[in-house]
């Protein structure tokens, strides 16, 4: 007897054919991949079709696919003489073909039958990016959308009111893009001559993330390992 997810991806094919591809998902878990200019037609059969129903868009979030699958490190593992910060991204480890850098992942639900799809449409390269916005469809998309657009920059045409919802009128750039500077490009402060918040320049300034594999504390301290171990309950009991 087929399992619920074996039961939901013969379905999807059956009424959606060839414009769905199917996506590596853990066991028990549907996912598909539709290309961008049939997002809306496939959506709407998704929420309609009585043997699909999927009446509930759960989430929607964006992807950066940016040096994604690309090995930093060279061990999983510490070694004795720690890590090198010159790593070499260009050694791929995950060979998935993909259309382009941005995608917008969904995440639906049908109550009628108790199924769970996750749906993936690559945006259109260009800047932005671009995408058709579900929002006439499920409605909830609106602000999940709008949280797309501000961090990732995605474009979603058709949206009712495409604006920045997480941070602030004056802010720069998009922060969840991968090659977005950790230290920012602006920051905000108060000026008490002013009176006024003004923003400026970021005055942080950027340092290397080096994991560290030495670590500073006593059992690591040689001169507390030559002392006999009756001196040292001698003295942590004066303690």
């Amino acid at each position: 007897m087929p399992s619920r997810s074996e039961t939901l991806a013969s379905i999807l094919t059956a009424r959606l054919g060839e414009r769905l591809r199917p996506l590596p998902a853990i066991a028990g878990d549907v996912a598909v991949e539709v290309a961008a200019d049939q997002l809306l037609n496939v959506c709407r059969e998704l929420r309609d079709d009585p043997e699909l129903r999927f009446e509930q868009l759960i989430d929607l979030s964006g992807v950066d696919y940016l040096e994604f699958g690309k090995e930093e490190w060279s061990t999983y593992g510490s070694t004795s003489t720690g890590f090198s910060r010159g790593v070499n991204r260009e050694r791929s480890v995950v060979d998935e073909p993909r259309s382009g850098r941005f995608a917008v992942s969904y995440q639906l639900l049908s109550v009628t039958h108790n199924w769970r799809l996750r749906l993936r449409a690559f945006a259109i390269d260009g800047e932005p990016p671009l995408i058709d916005s579900v929002v006439d469809i499920w409605a909830c998309a609106n602000w999940y959308e709008r949280e797309a657009f501000d961090l990732y920059g995605l474009m979603f045409q058709g949206h009712p009111d495409l604006r920045r919802i997480l941070t602030d009128y004056g802010f720069i750039g998009h922060p969840f893009r991968k090659d977005f500077p950790l230290i920012g490009n602006v920051e905000v402060k108060y000026d008490t001559a002013k009176g006024r918040v003004v923003y400026q320049p970021v005055s942080i300034e950027p340092r290397t993330l080096v994991p560290r594999v030495i670590r500073e504390d006593n059992r690591y301290d040689q001169a507390l390992h030559d002392v006999p171990v009756g001196a040292q309950v001698e003295s942590g009991s004066r303690g």
